[in-house]
């Protein structure tokens, strides 16, 4: 190679070399730009935790004041770990509308959204998530035991953010079931009461509750449906509050406080 050949090399590198120190100090200029994360600051300068939960979804919600949800006690047991009093606000949305972006919440409402949130791809695009405490997934529910629900009638209760649908409406399909989409886990059970509906498919937290509640049984709709974790959800950014509460849950899972809740209201596992 000539000399200007390898002057021409050298030059590019350092070039190269330039561009890369430039790219890596613009991104921690953007980074030292970023708003700081006071999140865990806001909860203990208010000594409170607000939280946006549905008017109903037991057995996380139940508006029983002597028994009000999973979701309920696990909050206020971690508003007492870090010190806190629990506020809860109610959001009519959350139990009417699955679609998160319809719910209007912000900031100024909660600083963690419960009572139903699965920890999805779909979940994780718009919150954060905190640490999981029970599984979840679409279950079917039946009066007696069933082989399949080929070729029956079967009713479809989603009032949660995070389900596969577009899985469940296919798995129904490929049954040849007939869906009737219900607006309400009354209007479920009445339907498979009357016989109005051979079935019934919802989120497994509520489906264990109506099971047990009414004597019949329960099993995982399809194996590739997939399970999901549910969780709490946060503000995207808010690192802080997100890593008090893991640590909140780390204990309440060693004293066993989780494993206890989870237990007095019948959430077992599916079998």
């Amino acid at each position: 190679m000539t000399s200007a050949g390898r002057k021409a090399v050298a030059l590019s590198a350092t070039m190269r070399n330039v561009v890369s120190v430039g790219v890596l100090l613009a991104l921690l200029v953007g980074v030292s730009l970023l708003p700081p994360d006071t999140s865990l600051q806001e909860v203990e300068a208010t000594a409170s935790l607000k939280a946006c939960v549905p008017p109903l979804y037991p057995p996380l919600v139940t508006g029983d004041p002597d028994k009000p949800g999973i979701d309920i006690e696990l909050l206020r047991a971690v508003a007492d770990h870090m010190g806190v009093s629990l506020l809860i606000s109610e959001n009519r949305a959350m139990g009417r509308d699955f679609n998160p972006r319809n719910w209007n919440l912000n900031r100024a409402q909660c600083q963690v959204i419960a009572g139903g949130v699965v920890d999805s791809d779909q979940t994780r695009s718009f919150l954060e998530t905190g640490p999981a405490y029970a599984d979840t997934g679409w279950a079917i529910i039946s009066p007696a035991p069933l082989a399949s629900i080929e070729s029956l009638t079967v009713g479809t209760l989603a009032l949660v953010s995070g389900l596969d649908r577009i899985g469940l409406a296919s798995f129904l399909r490929t049954q040849n079931a007939t869906a009737r989409v219900v607006a309400s886990a009354d209007a479920l059970v009445g339907a498979i009461a009357d016989g109005t509906l051979d079935a019934g498919v919802t989120e497994a937290m509520l489906a264990t509750k109506l099971a047990a509640e009414n004597g019949w049984t329960i099993a995982w709709a399809s194996p590739e449906l997939g399970r999901y974790n549910l969780v709490f959800g946060l503000w995207k950014g808010d690192i802080t509050l997100k890593r008090a509460i893991e640590g909140a849950f780390a204990e309440l899972s060693a004293d066993g406080t989780i494993a206890a809740t989870l237990d007095r209201y019948g959430a077992a596992p599916i079998d």
